[in-house]
């Protein structure tokens, strides 16, 4: 894949706290889990842009609602995203290992298979970065809603196999709330503990923590981390039993999260 230097990714705010990724050459845009339609227009209109493409990485309504009225806006636009006959508006269903081309940005993607959050979740990784929607956080993953422990550890494990300068693009700014509990679990982890004071100077100034890396969270974030002997025992110990596989540290630490 060659790389295009000319392609400017954004994060248009949604809802309290989505990101709605837009990736644009000045021209088209494409953007990616368009909850909302409002501000991916008021964004394409603010700067002449025309919609040219969506990607979707799983089916919850904060990801998907905005895809008729963009439809609407702009007629004939493909709509890229899992087998899942619940989003009706999908033009092109995708599955693990596929290729997409973009060829008005002159990108492309290929396609991760990743459920976990969702069963049907998918995640786009090309030169520009992964789009992971709600499996990899910074500090964080995604919350089991549908998938086992067992799916989502194996979905992360995908992930971190890409290059360690990839840029990660996720779907909200969960980042100092996932830190918080990154700490409880991890307190003398002396990179997550210089990373939380960056994040806290970024928010402060109303900036976005994304997108994070692959080398970044292979420092900082627990739930990739379950090999760390501190991590192994705060786990075991909040749950009362000793806890050894990292398949099972993690679902520890996942339950633990759920209830934190």
């Amino acid at each position: 894949m060659s790389v295009n230097m000319t392609v400017n990714i954004f994060p248009i705010k949604a809802f309290n706290d989505n990101y709605i990724w837009a990736l644009d050459n000045q021209t088209h845009c494409i953007v990616v889990d368009p909850g909302d339609s409002a501000p991916v227009l008021e964004f394409c209109k603010k700067n002449q842009l025309t919609l040219c493409a969506i990607l979707i990485t799983h089916h919850h309504w904060d990801h998907t609602g905005g895809i008729d009225a963009l439809v609407s806006r702009f007629p004939g636009i493909p709509v890229y995203g899992p087998h899942n006959k619940t989003i009706k508006q999908i033009t092109h269903h995708l599955s693990q290992g596929d290729r997409i081309v973009l060829p008005k940005l002159d990108i492309e993607f290929s396609i991760i298979e990743v459920p976990g959050h969702t069963l049907d979740h998918i995640a786009y990784y090309g030169d520009s970065g992964l789009f992971c929607g709600d499996t990899l956080f910074s500090a964080g993953c995604g919350r089991l809603f549908e998938g086992s422990p067992q799916q989502m550890f194996t979905s992360l494990a995908k992930l971190t196999a890409l290059p360690a300068n990839t840029a990660v693009y996720c779907t909200h700014e969960y980042t100092l709330a996932n830190i918080a509990f990154a700490e409880a679990a991890e307190p003398n982890n002396q990179a997550l503990l210089e990373y939380k004071q960056w994040v806290k100077q970024q928010r402060k100034n109303n900036n976005a923590t994304l997108p994070t890396s692959i080398h970044k969270e292979l420092a900082i974030n627990p739930f990739l981390r379950c090999y760390s002997q501190e991590l192994i025992s705060n786990v075991s110990q909040n749950m009362g039993v000793e806890v050894t596989s990292e398949q099972d540290v993690f679902a520890s630490l996942r339950s633990w999260k759920d209830n934190f």
